[in-house]
Formats: structure tokens, C-alpha cells, sequence
């Protein structure tokens, strides 16, 4: 018979399991000024700057330009980007002073990367389920915050920011109103150190039938049960208006979390995100936004560039994940996922990059690179997954290494789109240098001495 205290023990496998966390300590805020000097400096929003200066103080990038450490400078708007007050000068040359110089002669930096629909820190071994937070049952959860399940101590993170992930959108899955995502730091003691400030994401995963059956009569109760589905997605936004309008004229006789929680997507203070990738999806999604003026963001978005002036009638945003697929259909060109991207480009439909996964969203920038091979740019492809990942949040203060954006650097040897190259030799988040060290790296050198 099994005693007690081996009944004891086995249930406790699962908590202790969740309590592991990694040997990383995180950077504590920045005391001193940064200044690195005769770097190639990839702005984002100044194209690519060669054998000049990045001066980062107090978490944000304070100055671009050459030779940021001679006074003369300090009155440039090459270097500031503005006229300084004489209190700002002051201020200015008192962290030059005191900064501390880094040569990054023949190296690059980059800003920091943004990782769009992730289940980071949500999911620490997919195969076990006590360690597994994405999922919550139920059709309708849209007051379900995936950053309450959120792990800062997980080991997959110092593996996923060592390839120059600074940041990473933390999504729950499920069915319908799966509920709501939060923007992280890649390197926190607590939830609320990760935590970065944004407007309400809410998640909607639109219903589809993954295979239609070739029996006609299964095929038929397929398409009903799609039909229902789609109904009840209509039918909660409509419980969720009329809420609203009970609510503002004094008239709720019962709270309901769901559609309290909804309020500020209907407000204007929020964004939809809706997981979609078929045409007739998205034109369906498309539907709904118009009924209620909501701001969407297409995820998946794998037809999108088919329907661009429809997305632009509502000024829908898109990021897209499938950069890395095989076709959808059959009678599609084998290589039509990788060229995407560019589609999307040529059609003017504002998009951002995103690897849908958890630990395998460290493949981002070589996920960029490959669309670089099928039709943008290296500099579209690296905006992609920084700055236009940060105005798909509603952020407009991360993504570019330019004054006043925060100060989420990568110092690298080499090209960060490519992983026979990238070279990544630190990496700094508001300013902090983090400790590149993770699980990984630790079992290489294990094994090393085997």
C-alpha cells in the first residue's frame, strides 16, 4: 500500500517541477552612462550609420551621432536629434564625463528584438501539462490575463534572448476570447519588473474547421458546427456592447467580469488581435470590426496581402508567422509562405513579423532573414521585428536606436539576421547588460568534459 508520505511526494512532483527557475540574476538598473563609439549603427529609423557613436543613460538612448564625446557636439542635431536647453548640455556632458566607453569598432548594433505571439514563460516543457499555462477552458474568457500565469524564472528565457530577443508578447491560446496578452521584459526578478506598459491586447481565435471531411454528410455537420461557432463570436461582442450601455446608464443588475473586461476595447482602449489566416476568416473578422469600430490586428495572417484594400478600410494592422510554412493549399508555389512579407509590402499593409511558438521563437531574426532572401530588404526585414513589432502594440518608444526610444541594444560582429553570423556579444534591456549565459550553454560545457 502507498503511505502517506509517498502520496505526498508525488503530488508534489508538479510544484516542484514549476518551482525551478534559472541561475541567471537579473541586471539591476542602470547607474552608469553607456557610450559606444565607431560602431555601425542599424537606427531603424535613420537607415544604417557607419562609424558612429550610441550614448545611452537612465535606460534610454540619449544621443546618435559622430563623435559624441567632443563638446561641440553636444548643439547637433545629428546627435540629439533637437536644440538642447542649457540645463539638458549640462546634463548631457555630466554622462559623457562619467560614461563608460565601449570600442565597437567593426561591430554592429542593433536594436532590440520584439517576439510577437509567443507563449514565453507560459510553457516550460510542452509535453507535460503541469507546466504547460497557455490554455483555459471555456469559448469566452476575454478578463483572462496571460501575464498572471507569466514565469519570469523560466529557463527557456536566457535561451530565447541570447539570439537578441529583448522582448516578447506573452499570448494565451485557446478557442474564441481566449483573453489577454501583456508585453515582457526578457530579464526580471517579478511579473510586475517584466511587465511593460500598453494598451489592452484582447486574443480572438476565429473559429475554422482545420480538415473538412470528404464524407458529405460529416462535411455538412462540420460547416454547421462552424457556422454555430462563428454565431456565438458575433453574439458575445453583442452581450459585451449592450453591457457597456447598461453599465454607462446605471443599469447592471449583475456584474460579469467577461464584458467588464471587454469595456475598453469598445472605448478605443484596446486592440483585437485575431488569429486568422484563410481570406474569407479575415473578411469575416473584417465584419466584425466595422460592426463595432474596433482597432484589429490580423495574426497569422497568411492570405492578408489578398484582401489589402479591405484591411486598410479599417486600418488593420497584421502580423505575420508563417514565414517559416509550407503552402496552405495544394495548388500553391512551394516557396508562397516565404514570399509573403514582401507581398504584404507591395500591397501597404502594415505588418510585423512573428514565430508563434515558445522556445522556438529564438528563430525570429533568422526567420527575417529568410524573408530578406524572397523580397525585402535587410532593413525592412530587421524593422519587421523591431519597430513595427513596437506600433503593433501601440508602442511608440522601443524598436530604433534613436534619442528618447528605450535603450534595448544588441552588440554584434556580424549580420544578427544570420545565424552562421550574427555574433551576439551582449545585450542590453533599458540600458542594463543582461547576463548572457543560459541552460544551454551550461550542458555545451558539461559535456564538454565528459
Amino acid at each position: 500500500m502507498t503511505s502517506f508520505k509517498q502520496v505526498t511526494a508525488l503530488l508534489c512532483l508538479p510544484i516542484s517541477f514549476m518551482a525551478s527557475s534559472h541561475d541567471m540574476l537579473p541586471a539591476a538598473p542602470q547607474s552608469q552612462a553607456v557610450l559606444f563609439t565607431n560602431a555601425t549603427v542599424h537606427t531603424v529609423t535613420n537607415g544604417v550609420l557607419e562609424q558612429s557613436d550610441v550614448l545611452v543613460a537612465n535606460g534610454e538612448v540619449i544621443a546618435v551621432g559622430q563623435d559624441l564625446d567632443q563638446q561641440e557636439q553636444v548643439n547637433s542635431n545629428s546627435a540629439t536629434g533637437s536644440e538642447l536647453t542649457q540645463a539638458a548640455k549640462a546634463d548631457y556632458l555630466a554622462e559623457l564625463e562619467t560614461a563608460h566607453i565601449i570600442d565597437a569598432n567593426g561591430k554592429h548594433l542593433y536594436p532590440g528584438l520584439i517576439a510577437l505571439d509567443t507563449t514565453m514563460g507560459l510553457v516550460e516543457v510542452e509535453m507535460m501539462r503541469p507546466s504547460n499555462d497557455a490554455y483555459e477552458v471555456g469559448f469566452i474568457n476575454p478578463q483572462l490575463e496571460a501575464i498572471t500565469a507569466f514565469n519570469p524564472d523560466s529557463e527557456i528565457i536566457p535561451t530565447v534572448r541570447v539570439n537578441g530577443i529583448t522582448h516578447a508578447q506573452v499570448v494565451p491560446q485557446g478557442d474564441g476570447l481566449a483573453g489577454q496578452s501583456a508585453l515582457v521584459s526578457m530579464d526580471s526578478w517579478t511579473i510586475e519588473d517584466a511587465l511593460v506598459e500598453s494598451d489592452k491586447q484582447f486574443h480572438l481565435y476565429w473559429p475554422h474547421v482545420r480538415w473538412l471531411s470528404t464524407d458529405e454528410d460529416k462535411r455538412k455537420e462540420q460547416l454547421a458546427d462552424l457556422e454555430r461557432r462563428i454565431d456565438k463570436v458575433f453574439n458575445a461582442f453583442a452581450d459585451g456592447k449592450r453591457y457597456l450601455l447598461a453599465q454607462q446608464a446605471g443599469k447592471v443588475e449583475k456584474i460579469d467580469l467577461r464584458w467588464q473586461a471587454l469595456a475598453p476595447l469598445y472605448e478605443g482602449k484596446g486592440q483585437l488581435f485575431i488569429h486568422a489566416q484563410s481570406q474569407q476568416q479575415i473578411e469575416q473578422a473584417i465584419a466584425l470590426a466595422k460592426l463595432y469600430n474596433f482597432n484589429i490586428v490580423i495574426v497569422g495572417g497568411y492570405d492578408a496581402w489578398r484582401i489589402a484594400s479591405a484591411l486598410a478600410e479599417v486600418n488593420a494592422k497584421v502580423i505575420y508567422t508563417q514565414t517559416l510554412a509550407l503552402p496552405k493549399r495544394k495548388d500553391e508555389p512551394i516557396d508562397l509562405a516565404f514570399k509573403i512579407p514582401a507581398l504584404l509590402k507591395q500591397a501597404q499593409v502594415p505588418f510585423a513579423l512573428g514565430f508563434s511558438s515558445d522556445w522556438n521563437s529564438r528563430n525570429l531574426p533568422f526567420a527575417a532573414g529568410q524573408s530578406v532572401a524572397y523580397g525585402l530588404t535587410k532593413d525592412e526585414a530587421l524593422q519587421s521585428i523591431t519597430l513595427d513589432a513596437a506600433k503593433v502594440l501601440g508602442i511608440d518608444n522601443m524598436g530604433a536606436i534613436a534619442p528618447g526610444y528605450k535603450a534595448n541594444i544588441i552588440l554584434a560582429t556580424g549580420d544578427i539576421l544570420d545565424p552562421m553570423q550574427a555574433g551576439i556579444e551582449s545585450i542590453y534591456i533599458d540600458g542594463r547588460k543582461i547576463d548572457l549565459n543560459n541552460r544551454h550553454q551550461q550542458l555545451y560545457q558539461k559535456y564538454l568534459k565528459r
